[in-house]
């Protein structure tokens, strides 16, 4: 019998990094990834819809909803794999005062969460698989990729190599355009680590490493960048990327034992492609609530336009705004754009999905934003959860296809 894999997710949200282990396992015939704690709070809210939403799907009882910051390690249990989707955040750090070589992240910004967890427990993670807004590579503004770096440095400190890739589900066939950086850390006790060539970390980036095999890329790389962490953590916070305009971290890269290797690639896909009216419900089971009443048609038709305009300010300074127009109706015949967290409710809006039916306009429905992201039809229907919470919720969940083809290749190298 295969052992299983014990995984620990943290930041939850509705749990999309468990429903695509669970798609793996499905593939795979086997309970291979088994997650044995959860953790998912919700600070700015009293009502915590995701967790309750996680537990109703799990039961609640290795699951916290309490603020990771204030769970002690030693009530995490032991696990091989560590998942979770988590805020760019400002990761700077500050040498404490009691002792130069004591390192102060910010209260709040969850990657020291992590950090800590991975720093106290002596049994580490073999492997970790994050995933975050592509903007972590550059950000912040004023030090182009130092957030990224700091990151990369606590993981190389604690033993890990770490590989990176900025992937848009739709360029691999997933019925949404989403734009994300994954990550995977490989312990150096693990099996992966021990096949990594630190000598041609190109060959691991674009043809031998996890995310490589899962998600092909063209061989035709560009802006192709070595660099060494020679520095404290400290001076990474304080030096790295000042004065650059554009970060040093492209698109995909590697690290180990500090030395990186960064490209820019391009996606390379043959397969079958999901478009937005492959998940589309038939419009006799759309409730009337969703159609666009004609006296608001044209608040949206003016809302989706291209603008340029005089605006003034809550100042009274008048301003010249332009925008460029979008495509209304949405295009069904290709993959959706992005769900962000404003996607519910009736308002006019800019940036939500409307499409053409016999009987009119109208909205995406919950279980349509569920399945942009793969998850199971109504997965976040749950009394007390309100048709606009689901849609935030989905705005804030990942694509959870490409969790499961990076476990299917994980699983593969075991």
């Amino acid at each position: 019998m295969t052992k299983k894999i014990k995984v620990v997710e943290l930041f939850a949200g509705v749990g999309g990094f468990r429903i695509g282990l669970e798609k793996a396992n499905t593939e795979l015939n086997d309970n291979f990834f088994d997650v044995v704690w959860s953790n998912q709070w919700e600070p700015s809210t009293v009502s915590q819809h995701a967790s309750m939403i996680y537990e109703n799907r799990w039961g609640g009882e290795n699951h916290s909803n309490v603020n990771i910051e204030e769970v002690p390690t030693n009530e995490i249990p032991n696990h091989d794999i560590l998942v979770g989707g988590f805020p760019c955040q400002d990761y700077s750090v500050a040498t404490t005062l009691k002792n130069s070589k004591g390192i102060l992240g910010k209260k709040g910004v969850l990657w020291w969460s992590i950090n800590r967890i991975l720093t106290e427990k002596e049994n580490k993670p073999r492997y970790l698989i994050f995933e975050n807004v592509d903007r972590l590579l550059k950000s912040p503004s004023n030090q182009r990729g130092r957030d990224f770096a700091v990151m990369l440095k606590c993981l190389n400190d604690l033993g890990y190599a770490v590989e990176w890739r900025v992937i848009n589900a739709a360029d691999y066939g997933m019925p949404q355009k989403r734009r994300r950086v994954f990550f995977i850390g490989y312990h150096i006790t693990s099996e992966v680590y021990q096949t990594i060539d630190a000598s041609d970390l190109q060959a691991w980036c674009i043809n031998d490493g996890i995310i490589a095999n899962a998600f092909p890329v063209g061989t035709d790389v560009v802006n192709e960048k070595h660099i060494a962490f020679n520095d404290s953590l400290n001076n990474i916070s304080e030096e790295f990327g000042k004065g650059r305009k554009i970060s040093e971290f492209e698109n995909a890269g590697i690290m180990i034992n500090g030395q990186i290797y960064t490209a820019k690639v391009k996606p390379q896909y043959e397969g079958n492609r999901q478009v937005l009216k492959d998940i589309l419900e038939n419009v006799e089971n759309v409730p009337q609530e969703y159609f666009i009443p004609d006296e608001d048609i044209d608040k949206w038709n003016y809302l989706k336009g291209a603008k340029k305009e005089i605006r003034k300010s809550s100042t009274g300074f008048e301003y010249n705004y332009a925008e460029g127009g979008m495509i209304f109706p949405d295009n069904i015949e290709d993959a959706s754009r992005t769900i962000i967290t404003g996607e519910g409710g009736k308002s006019p809006s800019r940036f939500k999905h409307v499409v053409k039916t016999e009987k009119g306009l109208r909205r995406l429905m919950p279980v349509e934003l569920e399945r942009l992201n793969m998850f199971p039809d109504n997965h976040t229907q749950q009394i007390g959860v309100t048709d606009t919470k689901r849609a935030f919720l989905m705005g804030n969940a990942l694509v959870t296809g490409i969790v499961t083809k990076l476990a299917l290749e994980l699983r593969n190298r075991h």
